[in-house]
């Protein structure tokens, strides 16, 4: 092994396939931070238990395909389905919990979303049981696909694929439809928004089911390339926050390029330096932190 803990050669071949898997995991990424940012930009609420929703995505997605698994087309409506229930149930989180507590401070809504990671973990656990689980690839992208000399998984070209369609989908919600001037006005001055009669309530409550909508979305794509266990949320929630805190808050894009740049550095870290891998992302935030706290696409909260 190499002293700075290389452990293979580096091939164009190898470099590659890294690539594109570091590629594939920061599209994944990218949905689910898109969701949490899309409800920090709009209602102001921190979601901790953001990630529970994509655990909870992953989980039902497992039950569709086991329910379906004799059609042979089983991932396509755990693919559907399951992000809609998921956005469902969050909605009517953010009715009968959230929605309380908008005038109360971060704290109460921090403490909250907290707590919320401990109930869906146990309801998850009593549902589904303790033991991992593993869902196998669609029908149609379990193989390979040849370019350039390499082999890449077929999977990880559709998770590609539907990373862009989901960046290029929410980019024309947002800056093309009515839908999006309210929800970048709310994001902007919520107080304006009320004041010219638009129900914000109902907007808010949009705004959390399209988030959590992302949340399963994730949780169903990331099903067939892992396993699906108790705990996967807080792994994920924390990439989250530091894919926000590189590509800047309240930019779509900035998550896209967080959780590339995330997703990459990690893939590579995992390659030549696979016992700081983890430490790797840390310090690509400290020093957007130190460079630019801002973040790569955001904007400074005071000018100079």
């Amino acid at each position: 092994m190499h002293p700075l803990g290389v452990t293979m050669p580096l091939s164009a071949e190898l470099f590659l396939q890294q690539f594109i898997t570091g590629l594939s995991s920061g599209f994944v990424l990218f949905i689910l931070a898109s969701g949490l940012a899309l409800i920090f930009s709009v209602l102001g609420v921190l979601n901790f238990a953001h990630g529970s929703f994509y655990m909870v995505g992953a989980f039902m997605a497992s039950t569709i395909v086991g329910l379906l698994a004799k059609t042979g087309v089983s991932f396509w409506p755990a693919l559907v389905f399951g992000p809609f229930v998921i956005a469902i149930l969050g909605g009517v989180t953010e009715i009968v919990l959230l929605r309380r507590l908008y005038v109360r401070g971060l704290l109460y809504q921090l403490l909250l979303t907290y707590g919320l990671i401990l109930v869906f973990l146990d309801v998850t656990k009593a549902v589904w049981g303790p033991r991992p689980r593993t869902i196998p690839r669609p029908f149609g992208l379990e193989g390979w696909v040849s370019f350039g000399g390499a082999n890449f998984p077929s999977y990880s070209l559709f998770l590609v694929v539907m990373g862009v369609l989901i960046y290029f989908l929410l980019v024309g919600i947002l800056k093309r439809t009515q839908l999006g001037l309210r929800i970048r006005a709310a994001a902007s001055s919520g107080e304006m928004v009320s004041a010219l009669g638009i129900n914000t309530p109902r907007l808010f409550s949009l705004v959390f089911f399209i988030g959590c909508w992302l949340a399963g979305l994730a949780g169903a794509l990331a099903a067939p390339v892992g396993s699906i266990s108790l705990g996967m949320d807080a792994s994920m929630i924390i990439k989250c926050f530091i894919v926000i805190v590189v590509g800047g808050m309240g930019s779509l894009f900035g998550a896209l390029i967080g959780a590339l740049i995330i997703a990459l550095v990690e893939a590579y870290a995992i390659l030549f330096f696979p016992e700081f891998s983890i430490v790797c992302i840390y310090i690509i935030m400290a020093l957007v932190l130190l460079i630019r706290p801002w973040g790569i696409c955001g904007k400074p909260l005071i000018e100079r």
